[in-house]
């Protein structure tokens, strides 16, 4: 019985420890706004494992009256300098319908952005630590999800989506459909191909639009 008592008070105080090393280990509210420069403004944050270690991660995207952009911090274990280490900034549209979304799922960065005004795109990039760019942890887009249409039905639309680790990409047209009293669009010509690219990582992630225009030429 002391035994198993010991046990569980051993195996009790090691979940403790480790929920107070991941707790040491989050980037708090006070730190990354100490760190923003005059007229920044974070837009949003989301905190998560990225690379496997246990401690937690941070991306965050800030804007400035001139300025929109993401960055990824890594948590270093404790005694490291710096404590968090940036591993990756994304460029974003300087002026938005709205504020960068983001959020971590098993190791995957998920941005959401809409841009625009009456024809708007909206966008999905999926990142993730790269295991060939070693101690230095790139984040590397994986995925790229885009629509482009018209806020006020005025015009038909377009959407893509990437999946930059197989190459394969998805196209549709979006065509007006006024039927049933209430503007919308359907998706037609479906299209599925190969788009081969070497590894992009954050910093040399594509306009979205640049890329839809370039995929409606083909």
């Amino acid at each position: 019985m002391m035994r198993m008592l010991a046990i569980t008070i051993a195996l009790l105080s090691s979940g403790a420890a480790d929920a107070q090393r991941l707790a040491a280990s989050r980037l708090t509210d006070a730190q990354l706004n100490d760190s923003l420069e005059l007229g920044q403004e974070i837009e949003d944050r989301a905190d998560g494992d990225l690379n496997g270690d246990g401690l937690i991660d941070t991306a965050y995207s800030v804007s400035s009256p001139d300025a929109r952009g993401v960055t990824v911090l890594i948590a270093q274990p404790a005694g490291v300098k710096p404590p968090f280490r940036p591993i990756g900034e994304l460029k974003l549209e300087p002026v938005a319908l709205g504020p960068a979304s983001l959020s971590i799922a098993k190791g995957v960065l998920k941005v959401e952005e809409l841009t625009g005004g009456t024809t708007a795109v909206s966008a999905i990039y999926r990142f993730r630590i790269d295991p060939a760019s070693g101690r230095g942890q790139r984040m590397r887009l994986i995925g790229l999800d885009a629509t482009l249409y018209s806020r006020t039905y005025s015009h038909d639309g377009f959407e893509m989506s990437w999946n930059l680790l197989t190459s394969a990409i998805v196209t549709r047209e979006l065509r007006l459909n006024k039927g049933g009293g209430d503007a919308a669009y359907d998706k037609v010509f479906e299209q599925r191909f190969k788009r081969v690219s070497k590894p992009l990582y954050m910093e040399d992630a594509p306009d979205p639009e640049m890329v839809m225009i370039d995929l409606r030429k083909r």
